[in-house]
């Protein structure tokens, strides 16, 4: 089995998130730096993470006006990032324009484009927050809705949280990625979460890709807590 764990590294500390990554280097799938890393670090603070080796998913959530989202893409992408994500609630011309400008800014750069990829409804909101803000359907009709948008738009995948996964891979084609975040391993605290569930069972609901940080990061010893994980994981699929 592909490694499937990207752990996040949600630190502004360059430092921190080398020595993290260095750490878990050998039990993890690859890393995810959000946006206070690259707002603390920029382009550069990527590339010495890149020095690693391990993929990186640059979880921006990108959501603007169509040009402005391009541009923003048209930016990172030549970073060699393998993934990065926008916000399917921006709408159906912004991803189409941050798909295109993707491919044609890693083109030009010589570098493979990274798989764009939408955030459908965040793992921190439930049906209360959603009905603060005016979205008054339940959170799983809600993200089968984008992540459908997302694809008939002709990007790779969405990031969902674990509720929905059996839901969106009997939705959309076996090949649409599902990167799932909110993974807790049993006995671990939620947190600011809502939305959760085990490694084992978002895998076996069809999880592409499992974002896993505090589990991991914030453990005594980072990479036995990941080794730990993926024994599991492949005690489960044997």
């Amino acid at each position: 089995m592909t490694n499937p764990i990207y752990v996040a590294l949600d630190t502004t500390d360059l430092e921190v998130a080398l020595g993290l990554a260095n750490a878990v280097r050998d039990h993890v799938g690859g890393v995810k730096l959000g946006l206070e890393f690259f707002n603390a670090n920029g382009p550069d603070g990527v590339a010495k993470i890149a020095e690693t080796g391990l993929p990186i998913f640059l979880d921006l959530k990108l959501h603007d006006i169509p040009n402005t989202v391009a541009g923003a893409v048209r930016a990172v992408a030549p970073l060699g990032v393998a993934i990065l994500n926008v916000h399917a609630s921006g709408g159906p011309a912004m991803m189409r324009a941050a798909q295109e400008a993707a491919q044609e800014a890693a083109a030009k750069a010589g570098t493979t484009a990274p798989l764009l990829i939408a955030v459908t409804v965040l793992t921190s909101f439930d049906e209360n927050d959603l009905r603060s803000v005016g979205q008054h359907r339940p959170a799983s009709e809600q993200v089968i809705r984008l992540a459908q948008l997302t694809q008939v738009c002709g990007l790779g995948g969405v990031v969902c949280s674990p509720k929905e996964t059996a839901l969106l891979r009997y939705a959309c084609s076996p090949d649409f990625k599902l990167i799932v975040p909110g993974i807790r391993p049993a006995g671990s605290d939620t947190q600011d979460q809502k939305r959760v569930a085990t490694p084992v069972q978002a895998k076996a609901d069809g999880a592409d890709i499992l974002v896993i940080g505090r589990a991991i990061t914030a453990a005594d010893d980072p990479a036995a807590a990941a080794a730990a994980i993926i024994g599991e994981l492949n005690e489960a699929s044997a």
